[in-house]
C-alpha cells in the first residue's frame, strides 16, 4: 500500500502484487474502521472491482459514480487519501460518501441509493454534445437496483445509444438480505454461470454461418433471438437496450481487466453483471454482513462493538410494535430494506405473515401501505428520515389527500453525525407540516414513544407520524398523563422566558432552564407533545406571561416548528420578542452528534447564552456557571 498512491500507481502491478494489494487494502479497512466506525462490509466486497476498474480507466478523465457511495473507501484509499483515513467520517475530516469538493477522482455526489445511472446518463450525454471523449461508469448494487428510480434510468438509457458502462455489484444483499422479483432472477443468474460463455459461442458460430438470401438472414436472427430466449442471463437488460456481460467473478482482477477493457470498444449502453461477497476477507463480515454494513467501533478478534450507549430509540420502537401487534390482528409492519436497522428483525420474526420488506423502494412502500390501510389494516412504515424524502408525493397524494390511517415511524429524525448531509433527518418537520390532514407527534424519551405508539395505532384515525432520534436516550424524564391531540405539557413553571421544545430537545431546554435559575431567571417549560397540530392556548397564555418565547428543535429552522410558533404569535396579535433554536439553511456537514450540535448553537450552553442576551443583562464573555 506505500507504494500506491494514485491509480497510475495501479498499473505496473502484475497479479500477484495486485493480490497482495488487495489483501493490505481488507486488513488496511478492517484495523481503520474498528476505531472509527463506518461501512466496513461493502468496502471488503469491492476491493478487487475497484483495482480492476481502476485499472482499466483514467480518473478523473474518466467518470466513476459509486451508487450509494458506502462502497467507495476503496476508491477513495487508492486515489491519495489513504492518509487521512483516519478522520473518516469525522468533523473536517474525509466523507463517508463520494464528494466532489474532496477529490476530483469523485465524479458525483451519492449518499442516496439508486442515482447512478441516472447521473451517468446526464453526464455521458453532456460528454457527447459536448463531443469530449472519456468512459463514463456507474457501479450500481443489486439492493440499489430495485429502487425505481434506477429501472427509469436503464429504461432511458438503454434507448439513447451514449456509450455508458453500468456495473451491477451483485453480492445479494443491501443493507439487510434483498427480497423480490429481481433478486431472485439475479440469483438464478449466478448459480448458473456457464450461461454467458454458452451466448457468446452461439453468437460467434451463428454470425459466421454465411447468409444465403434476406430471408435466410431474418430466419437466422429469429434462431439468434429464440436461444436467447431459452438459455441467456440478463435477457431483461438486453432487451432494455444493454449489452449484457456476465456474470463475472468480483473478486478476479484479470477476468474484470478484461471485462473492462472489452466494454470499453462496444459502442452503446453496456450492463456487466459482477458477482462479489459482502464483508470478504473478514470472518465476522462475512457471516454478518448486515451487522458490518455500517458499524460502530468494534473489536476486531470478536467482531463486538465496544459501545452502543445501550438500548436506543429504534429497539424501544421494536418491542413496542411487537407488543401492540400481539393485541392489535390488524397491525401490519413495512419496511424498505432496512428491518434490522430500524428495529424491526423482531416484528418479521413473531408476525412473518404481517411484515413486508419491499425492498429500497419509498415510493411504493407509502403507497402499498395506503392500499393496506385502505383495505382496513393499520400499516407502520418504519423508515430513516431522509430517506422519506424519496416518497413526499406519495405521503401527499396516496395517504394524506384520502386521510388514510397509515402511521409513520421516522427513525434518525434529527441530527445523525458521522454519515453527513445526505443522511441528516432534518427536514421530516418542514416537509410533513404543510401538508393537511397529516399529524405529527415527538417523543422525549422511550415511556413517550411508547404512549405515542399507542396513540397512533389505536387511538387515531389518519395519516400520523412519529419522528424520534438516532441512538440512545432517557427512559423517562417525568411523569406523563394519557396523550389528547395537540397537547403541551408544563414541565417547569417562570415568569421571564417561556422554553418550547419537542422532542429529544425538552432534556436541553430542562438544563437551560436549570442554568437561568442560577441567574436567578425563571423559565416556563413547555413540551409540545405534537408538532403539528399545536393546541395555541397554553403558547399565547405563557407568552403573555413572560414577554419572551424560545423554541428549540432538531430541525432546519426553515418551516420547522418554530415557525408553527410564530404563526401562532402572529394570529394571536401578541407581541413577544422571539428566538427559535434549530438548524440553519444549509447542508449539515459529518460529525459527532454533540459536536455538531455545540457548533451550530444546539447545545444547553449555546441556547443558554443566546437567551441572557434576549434579557439585555450580561454580555455572553461576563457569564461563568460553574459547570458549564
Amino acid at each position: 500500500m506505500d507504494c500506491v498512491n494514485s491509480p497510475e500507481d495501479l498499473k505496473s502491478l502484475n497479479y500477484e502484487q495486485l493480490k497482495g494489494l488487495a489483501s493490505s487494502i481488507r486488513s488496511f479497512l478492517i484495523e481503520k474502521i474498528s476505531k472509527t466506525g463506518g461501512h466496513l462490509a461493502p468496502n471488503l466486497g469491492v476491493v478487487e472491482l475497484t483495482l480492476a476498474l481502476h485499472r482499466v480507466f483514467d480518473t478523473p478523465r474518466d467518470k466513476i459514480i459509486w451508487d450509494v457511495g458506502h462502497q467507495c473507501y476503496v476508491h477513495k484509499i487508492i486515489t491519495g487519501r489513504k492518509n487521512k483515513f483516519d478522520t473518516m467520517r469525522k468533523l473536517n475530516g474525509l466523507s463517508g460518501f463520494p464528494k466532489v469538493n474532496e477529490s476530483p477522482h469523485d465524479a458525483f455526489n451519492t449518499g442516496h441509493s439508486s442515482t447512478s445511472i441516472s447521473a451517468a446518463l446526464g453526464i455521458a450525454k453532456a460528454r457527447d454534445i459536448k463531443k469530449e471523449k472519456y468512459s463514463v461508469i456507474a457501479v450500481i448494487g443489486d439492493g440499489a437496483l430495485t429502487g425505481g428510480m434506477a429501472f427509469e434510468a436503464l429504461n432511458d438509457a438503454g434507448r439513447s445509444f451514449n456509450d455508458l458502462i453500468v456495473v451491477l455489484n451483485d453480492n445479494e444483499m443491501s443493507i439487510s438480505k434483498n427480497v423480490g422479483g429481481l433478486s431472485k432472477y439475479l440469483s438464478k443468474i449466478r448459480t448458473e454461470p456457464f450461461y454467458y460463455k454458452v451466448k457468446e459461442d452461439i453468437d460467434i458460430i451463428l454470425n459466421k454461418i454465411p447468409a444465403i438470401g434476406k430471408s435466410a438472414v431474418k430466419a437466422l436472427d429469429r434462431v439468434k433471438g429464440s436461444i436467447k430466449y431459452m438459455i441467456m442471463p440478463g435477457i431483461i437488460f438486453e432487451e432494455l437496450g444493454f449489452k449484457y456481460i456476465g456474470p463475472i467473478d468480483g473478486h478476479n482482477i484479470e477476468e474484470l481487466e478484461n471485462v473492462f477493457k472489452k466494454a470499453k470498444s462496444i459502442k452503446g449502453p453496456v450492463f456487466i453483471h459482477v458477482c462479489t461477497q459482502k464483508g470478504k476477507g473478514y470472518n465476522h463480515a462475512e457471516e454478518n454482513p448486515d451487522i458490518f454494513h455500517g458499524i460502530a467501533p468494534f473489536e476486531i478478534e470478536s467482531g463486538e462493538v465496544i459501545s452502543n450507549g445501550g438500548p436506543g430509540y429504534s429497539n424501544i420502537f421494536g418491542e413496542e410494535l411487537v407488543e401492540i401487534a400481539e393485541k392489535n390482528k390488524k397491525v401490519v409492519a413495512i419496511t424498505a430494506a432496512m428491518p434490522n436497522g430500524t428495529g424491526l428483525d423482531a416484528f418479521s420474526k413473531k408476525f412473518p405473515e404481517r411484515f413486508f420488506d419491499v425492498g429500497i423502494a419509498e415510493q411504493h412502500a407509502v403507497t402499498f401501505a395506503a392500499g393496506l390501510a385502505r383495505n382496513g389494516l393499520v400499516p407502520v412504515f418504519v423508515v430513516y428520515s431522509s430517506f422519506l424524502q424519496r416518497a413526499y408525493d406519495q405521503v401527499l397524494h396516496d395517504v394524506a389527500i384520502q386521510k388514510l390511517h397509515v402511521v409513520f415511524a421516522i427513525d434518525r429524525a434529527g441530527i445523525v453525525g458521522e454519515d453527513g448531509e445526505t443522511h441528516q433527518g432534518i427536514y421530516d418537520i418542514s416537509f410533513l407540516r404543510h401538508i393537511p390532514n397529516m399529524t405529527i407527534m415527538a417523543p422525549c424519551d422511550y415511556n413517550e414513544l411508547r404512549k405515542m405508539m399507542k396513540f397512533a395505532i389505536e387511538d387515531f384515525d389518519g395519516p400520523i407520524a412519529i419522528r424520534y432520534p438516532r441512538g440512545s436516550g432517557s427512559h423517562k424524564l417525568f411523569e406523563s398523563p394519557g396523550i389528547e391531540l395537540g397537547q403541551s405539557l408544563i414541565l417547569r413553571e417562570g415568569k421571564d422566558v417561556s422554553i418550547i421544545a419537542v422532542g429529544n430537545k425538552v432534556e436541553v431546554a430542562m438544563e437551560v432552564a436549570a442554568l437561568l435559575e442560577k441567574m436567578d431567571l425563571s423559565a416556563d417549560v413547555i413540551y409540545s407533545r405534537f408538532i403539528k397540530p399545536v393546541n395555541p392556548k397554553p403558547i399565547i397564555n405563557s407568552a403573555i406571561k413572560t414577554g419572551k418565547i424560545v423554541t428549540i428543535e432538531d430541525n432546519t429552522v426553515e418551516g420547522g416548528f418554530g415557525s408553527r410558533i410564530l404563526e401562532i404569535i402572529n394570529e394571536s396579535g401578541i407581541n413577544v420578542k422571539t428566538k427559535i433554536f434549530g438548524y440553519p439553511d444549509r447542508f449539515i456537514c459529518h460529525g459527532s452528534k454533540k459536536e455538531l450540535e455545540k457548533m451550530f448553537g444546539l447545545d444547553a450552553k449555546s441556547i443558554f447564552n443566546c437567551v441572557m442576551k434576549m434579557f439585555n443583562r450580561y454580555s455572553v464573555k461576563d457569564i461563568v456557571v460553574e459547570g458549564i
